[in-house]
């Protein structure tokens, strides 16, 4: 039934729409309450019954952003324990849940990351312009800043267009101006 349901999952939600911030959304309650009817009309399409599909759809926020099903890959911690010892500060722009920060904390993240911007939170998806400018409006004087992301376009692409740099990983293509494989590649390129 998951593949299935993931096929009525590839449009609907905020980061599939970039282009219309949704800076109104201001709970997490209402961002989860603005989703479920993709959640309700998804099980239907895969034959669940109405009422069951709408009592469904309300569990997903208690499913999806538990902590315990999140993992991370292996040269994480590791990569970002060497570049915060090399004086890099961290932060994360995610297209996310409004549990995001929970989630970071849980797998430990915590210690390495200073803050955390969530779409759900700011209002705007990456690649849109102004999730890259909100990051940018909280910091002090940076020397240097990069962005790192698996997606060319949303990341790499979004935060270019406002003269961020940008290190694609774990996704090559032909076109990224700069690529790693791992995470642990990047301190090559970051010097």
């Amino acid at each position: 039934m998951m593949e299935q349901l993931r096929s009525y999952l590839q449009t609907g939600f905020p980061w599939h729409n970039p282009n219309y911030p949704h800076p109104e959304i201001q709970s997490a309650e209402q961002w989860w309450i603005a989703l479920y009817g993709i959640f309700e009309q998804a099980f239907l399409e895969v034959g669940v019954e109405a009422e069951q599909a709408r009592d469904m759809a309300k569990k997903v926020r208690l499913v999806y952003p538990n902590p315990v099903s999140w993992r991370l890959f292996e040269d994480v911690l590791s990569t970002l324990e060497q570049l915060s010892d090399q004086g890099w500060i961290h932060l994360v722009l995610s297209n996310h849940v409004p549990e995001l920060p929970e989630i970071i904390q849980y797998l430990q993240l915590n210690k390495y990351i200073a803050k955390v911007f969530t779409s759900a939170e700011t209002g705007y998806e990456k690649p849109h312009k102004q999730a890259f400018i909100t990051l940018l409006t909280t910091l002090d004087d940076v020397e240097k800043i990069w962005m790192i992301g698996d997606n060319l376009e949303v990341d790499i692409a979004g935060a270019e267009s406002i003269g961020i740099p940008g290190i694609l990983v774990r996704r090559f293509q032909a076109n990224a101006m700069y690529y790693c494989e791992t995470l642990q590649q990047i301190s090559v390129i970051i010097k």
